[in-house]
């Protein structure tokens, strides 16, 4: 209660389970599996995007790692080559154990390697098995072996919709029971229960929770006593610091690194394990290792049978499972995202018409017969048009647009298309969850920016925010389609809009190696489709647009109060005269553009508005050539956005990164415009 007996509001906690689990606390997790259960893709769907790529010891297979962030903890994620049993090793297979066992510090090594000479690989704290529920069955032996290790083990049940598509249903609760480990079903390649998983790797890891005992059938125990009598000394387990289940059945079972290295090192005991091991045998009605195998293929089957029954597809959720296939499927899941942002683009510059009819344009009419000639009178008119701009581009496209966007979050389809555009993202440095920034971008950079800055890391929110100041806005989308599109042609637009897409693509590989020691992996949860409400949509559309009130507005009238003035007085000729290295010289441009180039930085409408004003007409090609034409609208769309782009990214990200921002796109401006303008001269002079 405050003071005067109000209740105070309520304030959101979050309760923290003990020490964050993150830098030097953060769980080693192995991902272990059969080639095509879905461990790569796991570790695809929440890998960084600087993954580093190693061989184990090596000699061994490849392996990925790199660090993920759930939520406020991490985790550094391998992603270890296929394994499909403990029985019979290869060589490969017997360096992934031994990895499994003791990274790479391995006891009395038979081996000849120095561990120093490769990247350092502490073995794993939770071991993660990926198995596929359509041959649950044979991947329950694997399962079995790796509850010998004494380690905590998570079970991701992939594929759960394949199998039931085939008319198997696991039973997840109950074989998670049975075998006393967590099991989470997933569908790896549409993201599902990817979330799910992880937050379950680090409650295991917290909680250091093993598997229940899977003991073998009694025959094979009392077989066994013998071999299990001799290595029961001290020695035997300093020297492999094992769970001792697992050395006696790797004994029994196989001739590789164990035995070879226990007779070395304790020659004396080399006849005692033949002689257990021959007495085993005696006892069985086969040899010992292929009765193990039987054994433990046996107690899969029937942990198979007790968990699994044939049902026929879940009824009801038809069209969300088709919705799925469309938004999420690994082939023609990105074309379901292209059709969704083309969709919103079409809706929101066919309505951006009829809203810009009702409002900015009857404003502008109106304003156009008020040509003040006083000073105080020039000021109001500067006002007015600031106001009327700002109408223009706020009414018919930033709010449809971001309306549309929060609508598609709400509904659980952005998170979809995030997914699917994740690894295209990766490729320059991002994450798939900055899809929805990047589009509201094409409305307006400012809304971008801060709904970039609102997640992610420190790193993903300056890469991010950097890359975006590149997106055409609708004010510089509207300038190239008004000149691109009168005197370039549709050729000459397309090529604009595509340099932007290999800029962006060029700057964020460089951006993520200034980044590369920060940019850990995020996992993308994918939500169940809902039906969204309209205090959401409002709140969260007036959340993301609000800086336009509070920032961008204040900009727009002080910048359009001092370009009037310069003009009222004359003071324009100055401003073009000192930028003539800059239009003249690089660009090829008449001198007398250099106001519109520089006041585009308060508003790029500005610059389509002063073009004309400049050059004193509304037809601009007899005065400026296709080279020239072409290199403006370059310079203009890669040249910092505007002010207020420059205060938002102030206010979000702090001084350094904004600048940098700023120097950043007037060099990239400078260089693109100047080299494209120098290839289109020589073209147009071979031609």
């Amino acid at each position: 209660m405050t003071e005067n007996g109000k209740a105070s509001p309520a304030t959101a906690t979050i309760p923290l389970r003990g020490p964050l689990l993150r830098g030097h606390r953060r769980p080693r997790v192995a991902l272990i599996g059969r080639f095509g259960a879905g461990k790569s893709t796991i570790f695809a769907d929440a890998a960084s995007p600087v993954v580093s790529h190693e061989r184990l010891a090596g000699i061994g297979g490849a392996y990925q790692e790199c660090v993920v962030d759930v939520g406020l903890e991490q985790i550094s994620l391998v992603d270890l080559p296929s394994i499909d049993s403990l029985h019979h090793l290869s060589e490969h297979d017997q360096v992934v154990l031994m990895y499994l066992l003791w990274g790479d510090r391995w006891p009395l090594a038979s081996l000849p390697l120095a561990a120093e000479e490769h990247p350092d690989f502490p073995a794993p704290d939770v071991l993660v098995q990926v198995v596929d529920a359509t041959a649950l069955e044979r991947d329950l032996e694997l399962t079995l072996e790796l509850n010998l290790f004494g380690r905590p083990l998570v079970v991701a049940l992939n594929r759960v919709d394949e199998a039931r598509k085939k008319g198997i249903y696991v039973n997840v609760q109950t074989l998670s029971e049975r075998l006393g480990t967590p099991v989470v079903p997933t569908i790896a390649h549409m993201g599902k229960g990817i979330a799910t998983l992880f937050e379950t790797i680090l409650k295991v890891a917290r909680e250091k929770s093993c598997p229940l005992p899977q003991t073998p059938a009694r025959h094979i125990i009392d077989s066994l006593q013998p071999l299990n009598a001799v290595i029961a000394r001290p020695e035997i387990e300093d020297v492999f610091r094992i769970p001792r289940a697992l050395l006696l059945s790797q004994l029994a079972e196989n001739d590789d690194y164990f035995l070879k290295t226990l007779t070395t090192h304790f020659p004396d005991l080399q006849a005692e394990i033949a002689q257990a091991r021959q007495e085993a045998t005696q006892l069985l009605p086969r040899p010992l290792p292929d009765e193990l195998h039987a054994d433990r293929h046996h107690r899969a089957a029937m942990l198979f049978e007790a968990v699994s029954s044939p049902r026929s597809s879940d009824a009801g959720d038809g069209w969300r499972r088709w919705l799925d296939e469309l938004f999420l499927h690994p082939r023609w899941g990105l074309l379901g995202s292209l059709l969704i942002f083309a969709l919103v683009l079409l809706v929101v510059f066919e309505a951006s018409a009829l809203i810009d009819s009702w409002t900015s344009a009857r404003l502008a009419a109106w304003a156009m017969q008020w040509q003040p000639e006083t000073t105080i009178g020039v000021v109001g008119r500067a006002v007015t048009d600031s106001l009327i701009g700002l109408v223009g581009i706020v009414a018919p496209y930033m709010l449809p647009l971001v309306l549309l966007l929060v609508a598609l979050e709400e509904s659980g389809v952005m998170h979809r298309v995030a997914f699917v555009v994740d690894r295209g993202f990766h490729r320059v440095g991002l994450h798939g969850g900055v899809a929805v920034p990047f589009l509201i971008g094409l409305g307006c950079n400012v809304p971008a920016i801060s709904a970039a800055t609102a997640t992610g890391s420190r790193r993903e929110r300056i890469v991010a925010a950097t890359l975006i100041t590149f997106v055409p806005c609708s004010a510089r989308s509207a300038i190239i389609l008004a000149i691109g599109g009168k005197y370039l042609g549709g050729p000459g637009v397309f090529a604009i809009f595509m340099l932007t897409l290999v800029v962006i693509a060029a700057l964020g590989k460089l951006l993520s190696r200034r980044f590369a020691d920060s940019a850990p992996g995020m996992v993308l949860a994918i939500p169940p489709y809902s039906l969204p409400r309209w205090n959401k949509l409002w709140s969260k559309t007036w959340e993301r647009t609000s800086d336009i009130v509070t920032i961008v507005t204040p900009l727009l009238v002080l910048g359009s109060i001092v370009l009037a003035l310069l003009n009222h007085f004359g003071a324009d000729a100055v401003i073009n005269t000192a930028l003539v290295p800059i239009t003249s010289w690089w660009l090829g441009l008449p001198a007398a553009l250099g106001v519109p180039i520089l006041f585009g930085v308060l508003r790029k409408e500005l610059s389509l508005l002063m073009i004309y004003q400049a050059l004193g007409t509304l037809e601009i090609s007899p005065l400026l050539d296709h080279v020239q034409i072409f290199t403006f609208l370059v310079f203009l769309t890669f040249y910092v956005p505007c002010l207020s782009t420059f205060a938002v990214m102030l206010k979000t990200l702090g001084k350094k990164e904004a600048w940098f921002s700023v120097t950043n796109s007037l060099v990239t401006a400078l260089l693109m415009a100047g080299a494209l303008r120098l290839l289109l001269e020589v073209a147009r002079a071979i031609s």
